[in-house]
């Protein structure tokens, strides 16, 4: 006799109660996605971000490489959007929106061991596995399959009427629930992401038969959110003027997404902006440049903001104050530029360079 599959609807209903505004299923088995996301790795896109390309990068292929048993993988998404709005001044930094409040991995694994449970009690046992990110999983490909949404040529699923503002969660189940259908792309021929992308990190895809659909593909070498999160080390320095004052991610590729204009606000408060010490969605740059490591960890404290360690934070920091053009913070770059780290020291010189240099002339 062949199981009946888990309905739908019921797994949406379950998902909502657990908060998530997003949910849907699809069969745990490769996906033809497989191919060209190593092709990218392969061509070196994934930068110093060697967890994408070592040899961790072939369990994407398959999510039974997580778990054995694995017959669907529920995808869902949970709004993280708050009613509040970065400060465009350039003396305080910018922190992208998914980082002011909780770690969003806690805060999704609660809710996916939750689901996990309230599935258990409506289906009967089952084997699972709890995905959030960290898992080599080709999440957003999953997400499309599973009806969440489509990927935009910045990379970012996005669901129409509600934008690109959700983190992914997974649970790879080993029952079968009946799958959800991928919704038509709908960027069509916009291309105001790519047009705003001041470093010019979203760039046209080589024809690969696998995804014929597809034509633009993120080259994370020259992305603001990795070169102020996941690399270590200096930045590249014909790219620093065009970071701005972001110090820790970025949001301009979704902030110009007409998806986005009208998009639906979270009401869950692990999300909104941590008000103490600092506050994270208006942080001075100043305050933040005289953070010592103590201050850094507590002001940061289970936000993904810890992910970039002190040191990788002052950089960004230091290179904030350049491009800032005040000379009234060059003293807090003549105490970085004595960092007994090298990478924090170089920053602040080369900001210091910055103030120093003549300004152009309207």
């Amino acid at each position: 006799m062949v199981p009946v599959a888990f309905p739908a609807d019921q797994l949406q209903r379950l998902a909502v109660e657990c908060g998530f505004e997003l949910a849907g299923a699809t069969p745990a088995v490769p996906l033809p996605d497989a191919a060209p996301y190593l092709d990218w790795a392969a061509r070196g896109l994934a930068g110093a971000m060697t967890y994408l390309s070592d040899r961790r990068a072939p369990l994407r292929a398959d999510p039974r490489a997580l778990l054995p048993s694995a017959r669907s993988i529920v995808c869902v998404g949970k709004l993280y959007r708050t009613p509040h709005e970065p400060s465009r001044h350039p003396l305080a930094g910018w922190i992208s929106r998914y980082a002011w409040g909780d770690d969003y991995h806690d805060t999704l694994r609660r809710a996916l061991l939750q689901l996990a449970a309230r599935l258990q009690h409506a289906a009967g046992p089952f084997e699972y596995k709890v995905c959030v990110d960290t898992a080599p999983l080709l999440e957003r490909s999953y997400a499309r399959r599973a009806g969440l949404g489509w990927i935009g040529k910045n990379s970012c699923l996005i669901r129409e009427g509600m934008g690109s503002w959700f983190f992914l969660g997974e649970l790879l189940v080993s029952i079968d629930i009946e799958p959800a259908a991928p919704p038509p792309d709908r960027c069509g021929t916009c291309a105001r992401c790519i047009e705003a992308c001041p470093t010019q990190a979203i760039v046209p895809i080589p024809p690969h038969p696998a995804l014929p659909a597809r034509t633009y593909e993120l080259d994370s070498t020259r992305c603001i959110s990795y070169l102020t999160i996941e690399l270590r080390g200096p930045s590249p320095a014909p790219l620093r003027p065009s970071f701005g004052n972001y110090i820790f991610g970025c949001d301009i590729c979704q902030d110009v997404c007409p998806w986005n204009s009208r998009a639906p606000l979270t009401s869950d408060p692990s999300f909104f902006p941590r008000r103490t010490p600092l506050t994270l969605d208006n942080p001075p740059l100043e305050a933040l440049a005289a953070l010592t490591e103590d201050e850094f960890l507590t002001a940061f404290r289970a936000t993904p903001v810890t992910r970039v360690r002190y040191h990788g934070f002052l950089r960004n920091v230091a290179i904030a104050i350049g491009n800032s053009g005040e000379p009234t913070l060059a003293p807090v770059l003549t105490r970085l530029v004595t960092s007994a780290d090298p990478t924090v020291a170089e920053a602040a010189a080369w900001a210091i360079a910055q103030l120093n240099a003549p300004q152009p002339t309207l």
